[in-house]
């Protein structure tokens, strides 16, 4: 007997919107030489703890999330990744401001400013 092993995609732990993959897609067509993607983390910082960091990565680390766009590879932090499953990241830009906003089912509460999350 012979057992068939099927392995399943699993689904990415960030949604990117469309706007989100264009803003990587603009940011890697600027990008500096020696970078391999954008990478996602959520440092301890803020009032309430946690907060969202978008930056450069020139190497990829052994335990981060990848997910190919269509304008380069988005990383997540592996150690942030219990953090965003289910998120939803998208680039919003008005008048005033323009910034990447986070639909975090995790996130327990926030800080007024909206700098930093709990979970």
């Amino acid at each position: 007997m012979t057992v068939e092993t099927k392995i399943r995609a699993r689904p990415a732990a960030v949604i990117l919107t469309p706007a989100a993959e264009q803003r990587i897609a603009d940011l890697m067509a600027q990008a500096p030489d020696g970078t391999i993607g954008v990478k996602l983390s959520t440092p301890r910082r803020g009032c309430s703890g946690l907060a969202y960091s978008v930056d450069y990565v020139s190497e990829e680390a052994k335990f981060d999330e990848k997910i190919e766009t269509p304008g380069g590879t988005f990383y997540i932090d592996g150690a942030s990744v219990l953090y965003l499953v289910g998120s939803t990241m998208d680039w919003v830009e008005d008048d005033f401001t323009a910034g990447f906003v986070f639909n975090n089912p995790n996130a327990k509460g926030s800080c007024g400013c909206g700098e930093s999350f709990t979970v």
